[in-house]
């Protein structure tokens, strides 16, 4: 039993610092001077991104179901364009005595087998951005792990002259989401 427990815990402890990288790399990308989305005078004082602490509770494994004709989509952006994308397939999965479902996108052209799922919850205005956030993921057969504690902010919470994909009405969890990434908060 002590053996289960100590790798329960490791693989918790791995895990929560796999999470602390991800988030590093993050920040380090926003102190760059070509790769930050952050305006010029944002950058030299950003201190860093504000986060939900990590919980496995977030890192759900979903029922996965492809597009076996995936359809292309005129998807909404910030700016009031619409850019192509094809939609991939749905995430069903249950969370606070719940099931959802999220619809899982591509955007054409792209080459990767990571799928892009924009969403809001109940956090979105109060602790995350109001415009909703992202979520990328690759489907490992009939199962995708959506890992929430990864969800990002679209460039736009940061610099309006970005233009983002706006999380369509399907994918408005009626949930709370405590996980990822929270607010900016632009500090002049």
């Amino acid at each position: 039993m002590g053996y289960l427990l100590k790798d329960l815990f490791f693989n918790d402890e791995s895990y929560n610092l796999a999470v602390q990288k991800f988030r590093q790399n993050k920040d380090l990308t926003f102190h760059s001077v070509s790769r930050s989305p952050l305006p010029d005078t944002l950058r030299r004082a950003f201190t860093g991104l504000k986060y939900y602490e990590p919980s496995r509770d977030y890192e759900i494994s979903a029922d996965f179901k492809a597009e076996e004709r995936p359809e292309p989509v005129a998807m909404a952006m910030s700016t009031g364009d619409k850019e192509p994308y094809f939609v991939k397939g749905k995430a069903s999965f249950e969370l606070d005595g719940q099931t959802h479902t999220l619809t899982l996108y591509q955007k054409a052209g792209a080459t990767s087998d990571s799928l892009f799922i924009p969403f809001t919850d109940q956090t979105n205005g109060f602790e995350t951005y109001g415009g909703g956030r992202y979520l990328d993921a690759i489907p490992l057969g009939q199962t995708i792990i959506l890992d929430f504690n990864k969800a990002y902010n679209p460039f736009c919470a940061y610099n309006p002259e970005y233009a983002c994909p706006m999380p369509p009405a399907e994918n408005r969890l009626k949930v709370k989401i405590p996980a990822g990434e929270k607010e900016y908060a632009k500090k002049d």
